[in-house]
């Protein structure tokens, strides 16, 4: 993630591994200047919700408290900060790129059982007729911003056709799931600034373990309750006696007026009314994704997407009439092979899922939570900023509602 000194200095910020062969070269030959992965950073100041002392309620969570926390799931990133002052449009100021969510090993050849719920409309997730229809995910699951949907659909589309050179064959061509949030606070929407071979980079970088969060990837240019806001995640781990499972939560949180923000149940956003956006700022928008490796149908799944819904509202939200606020669960615990006549999988028993209920939450909230204590200042075009949740008020106004953070 790019820290404050990267922003504004004409440069290209991306948080990877080292490509091979042809993808830093087109990176390059589309005029990005990608830094190397072990160029060293500031020193990091952020910490996340939990690392603060607040636990957000009672199941505990993964082993990196992330949606990484599910078998086979996999995050990268690809992310442009580059340049800084008035807006140009079509050369920048530029504050995007994309986040991808890769569901399993081969989700094109394996699909996976999913649903998705929308809490409010004025948004756009690409591919979702698809889904419904056969309540079945055969893409990754893609993030950016507003403008760059198309170009992210092209991208990922490119890389399907390379990858599996029956599409367009013997098997047919897929809609990718790609989701948007709009940037242009900060982001020369009008430039738009994404190519195939950013996509592809996003692809490569997918890993399992600790994900990066806020100002980073598709989150590069979001804000949450007039704070910085972008990539969050939290996961939640299910007892022994309903199988361990593991349910995770991924979130672009571009959403929220100041005064609605709660932090387990604390009225943080009316306590802090500096650092405000220009008025008439309106953020707005939320994509949540959740995954879990308990075999579950996609009617199931559509149960787990709307309470997810309930944890986005414990931090504030009111999901507005301007809002796309769109939800998709997954599950890797159920594969139907492409082709496969019969599929032989165990089934969630309904009587227990409340559960589960209970985790998609839990782990929801802490993601949106996650997204605004992971994120940094960011400047953007013409000098708008988005201050970073100020994470040292929080002992005290945690404190003033007698709810005093845990000594660490």
């Amino acid at each position: 993630m790019a820290d404050e000194s990267d922003l504004g200095k004409g440069r290209t910020v991306s948080r990877r591994v080292l490509l091979a062969g042809g993808a830093l070269a087109a990176l390059e030959a589309a005029g990005c200047n990608v830094l190397p992965a072990e160029v060293p950073r500031a020193p990091a100041v952020r910490r996340r919700i939990r690392d603060l002392g607040i636990a957000i309620g009672a199941l505990p969570p993964g082993r990196h408290n992330a949606i990484t926390d599910v078998p086979g799931v996999r995050v990268g990133h690809l992310t442009r900060i580059e340049g800084e002052g008035p807006l140009v449009p079509g050369r920048g100021p530029i504050r995007t790129g994309v986040t991808v969510i890769m569901p399993g090993d081969d989700v094109w050849r394996d699909n996976l059982p999913a649903a998705r719920f929308t809490l409010n409309g004025n948004g756009e997730l690409t591919g979702v007729t698809t889904l419904d229809r056969r309540g079945l995910l055969e893409t990754p699951i893609f993030l950016t911003d507003t403008s760059n949907i198309g170009r992210v659909m092209d991208g990922a589309l490119a890389w399907m056709l390379e990858t599996y050179p029956e599409i367009g064959d013997t098997a047919p061509v897929p809609t990718p799931i790609v989701g948007e949030t709009w940037a242009a606070f900060l982001h020369d929407a009008e430039g738009r600034h994404l190519t195939d071979a950013h996509v592809r980079e996003a692809i490569l970088s997918a890993r399992g373990g600790p994900v990066e969060e806020g100002a980073v990837g598709g989150g590069t240019g979001m804000l949450c309750y007039e704070f910085k806001g972008g990539i969050g995640t939290a996961s939640r781990r299910l007892p022994a006696s309903m199988g361990s499972y593991t349910l995770g939560v991924l979130v672009q949180a571009n959403h929220g007026r100041r005064h609605q923000l709660r932090i387990d149940g604390v009225p943080v956003g009316r306590e802090i009314t500096e650092g405000m956006p220009f008025e008439g700022r309106k953020t707005k928008s939320i994509l949540i994704i959740g995954a879990t490796d308990a075999p579950m149908t996609p009617v199931q799944l559509g149960r787990l997407a709307k309470r997810m819904a309930l944890g986005l509202g414990r931090t504030g939200a009111v999901s507005m009439h301007g809002s796309g606020d769109l939800l998709l669960f997954f599950s890797t615990g159920v594969r139907v092979r492409r082709g496969a006549a019969l599929t032989a999988a165990p089934v969630w028993n309904d009587e227990h899922i409340s559960v589960a209920h209970e985790a998609a939450v839990e782990a929801t909230e802490e993601a949106v939570l996650n997204a605004m204590a992971m994120a940094r200042t960011t400047t953007g075009i013409h000098g708008n900023t988005a201050y970073a949740l100020p994470l040292d008020r929080l002992p005290d106004i945690m404190r003033k509602y007698g709810r005093p953070i845990p000594t660490r």
